[in-house]
């Protein structure tokens, strides 16, 4: 029995990290308990994202009555944000608390931002909407309370993931940061599911008292994991804070200088916001156009969120797997940007047809194209920027995706409603099949714009560093004289 029970654990130390693309992401200094510790910060982002963008969006419009011009404003306000990520990640780059944490406390800082946004924001919406006593209180007082509820949340977490992700960077080597990138982003897709799953089991029998309790509920919890998350993750180093006591850390704008100043850094940049302008500007599109185009009921619309998602782990698992083995990461982010082609042309066809499953082959396309364009675009990133300047690269490729696929969003939005006012009661696909067709512009601009850096990318090792190679102030030149 003993020998057979030995036999049957050495088959499955063997079929785990051949079948599962993080099961070998762990090694003797930073196991893959610790790892999958940490990642419990993007389960609570992930959480926040399925509360604000999900959750709150249906019950705002539909139970409380807001407007939904007032409903997007307040959604679109965390957006203001986005593009200090990369001041944040600066500053975690160069800060030196009394024991020499650099990171765990702009995490912590950032999770106490997003629970007193979700301690007033229950409260706030309930003044919004006009509910019972609330009615008596002015209208501009909903309004601000809400707002600020909003920009709360949104402030802590970009904080927290920024910081987050340039923590498990610096806790693994540059080899290893390809397979952790992925692990972090899969738990990212699970936080969202899961936490949309059970938000929706909560509130199946709405009630104010229970939207409270879900959004008071939501706040604790993101303490507690993000508490556990961080415990004994960042060491200890008070020679660090020593030698950094009174020292001035790098203006900002030096280090943006140093790292933007070459042409192969705003190209990357243009890459990614391209990219994710892409897959992201059909993001609150793809459900309405299936109902209305393809006359797919609630439950089945529902499922695309599910098979966005499997796509997007599929192309995440495959990415983690090449680059672990070597591959190169901007030629990942290339072909994902070109799946996505293919896969919006599919989404476009299946109106045409009348066919759901071309449809659903389109979305998990398009997620797969996504999981690989974001894998690439953040590990080519993170082998870019020099040691010191780890968080400032990660902030500025999450400042660069959040803006973009924000902007995007929004865009697609007015875009489809501007086309629909126009177009009266004409056929239900046409609003949407012209945002469909700029996707696939956007993203073969993204491929087009990447070709010199795949040069680069390619041109095998030189004298100067991976770092100065991409964002060098003279590198594309010198390689392309």
């Amino acid at each position: 029995m003993m020998g057979m029970r030995a036999y049957a654990v050495s088959k499955l130390s063997r079929i785990g990290p051949q079948w599962l693309p993080f099961a070998d992401v762990g090694t003797p200094e930073v196991p893959l308990s610790r790892l999958l510790r940490l990642s419990l910060f993007q389960v609570t982002v992930g959480m926040a994202l399925v509360l604000l963008v999900g959750t709150l969006n249906r019950v705002m419009i539909v139970e409380l009555a807001v407007p939904a011009s007032l409903v997007a404003g307040m959604l679109a306000l965390p957006l203001l944000f986005a593009p200090f990520r990369a001041l944040i990640g600066h500053r975690s780059d160069h800060h030196a608390s009394a024991i020499g944490w650099r990171r765990t406390p702009f995490i912590w800082k950032g999770t106490l931002w997003q629970f007193g946004g979700f301690a007033i924001m229950p409260f706030a919406l309930l003044v919004l909407s006009g509910y019972g006593e609330a009615a008596s209180k002015p209208l501009w007082v909903g309004q601000s309370a809400a707002a600020l509820a909003f920009l709360l949340v949104g402030a802590g977490l970009h904080m927290v993931q920024t910081a987050g992700l340039a923590l498990a960077a610096d806790l693994v080597k540059e080899e290893d940061q390809p397979k952790v990138v992925g692990l972090m982003y899969v738990m990212l897709l699970f936080g969202m599911v899961a936490s949309a799953l059970v938000f929706g089991a909560l509130l199946e029998s709405y009630t104010p008292g229970r939207l409270i309790q879900v959004i008071q509920g939501a706040a604790v919890v993101t303490v507690l994991l993000n508490g556990i998350a961080l415990w004994k993750q960042e060491s200890r180093d008070r020679a660090r804070a020593a030698a950094l006591e009174g020292a001035k850390s790098p203006p900002f704008r030096d280090a943006w200088r140093s790292f933007a100043g070459g042409a192969g850094a705003k190209r990357l940049l243009a890459v990614i916001a391209l990219g994710t302008a892409g897959f992201g500007m059909a993001d609150v599109l793809l459900e309405p156009y299936g109902g209305q185009a393809l006359g797919l009921s609630v439950a089945e619309t529902t499922k695309l969120t599910a098979l966005l998602a499997a796509g997007t782990l599929v192309g995440f698992a495959v990415a983690s797997r090449s680059l672990g083995r070597g591959g190169r990461p901007l030629a990942l982010a290339t072909i994902g940007a070109l799946a996505g082609a293919p896969a919006f042309a599919a989404v476009i066809l299946s109106s045409y047809a009348g066919s759901a499953a071309l449809f659903a082959a389109g979305t998990v396309l398009a997620g797969f194209g996504a999981g690989l364009f974001g894998h690439g675009t953040l590990t080519a990133t993170l082998r870019a920027a020099p040691k010191s300047q780890i968080g400032l690269a990660i902030g500025a490729w999450g400042a660069a995706q959040a803006t973009a696929a924000g902007l995007a969003v929004a865009a697609g939005g007015a875009a489809r409603d501007a086309i629909l006012a126009g177009a009266g009661d004409g056929w239900a696909a046409a609003p949407y099949l012209p945002v469909f067709g700029f996707e696939i512009l956007l993203l073969v601009a993204a491929a087009v714009f990447a070709r010199p850096l795949l040069r680069l990318e390619g041109s095998g090792p030189v004298e100067t560093s991976e770092a100065e190679r991409i964002f060098g102030d003279d590198g594309l030149a010198r390689r392309a004289g």
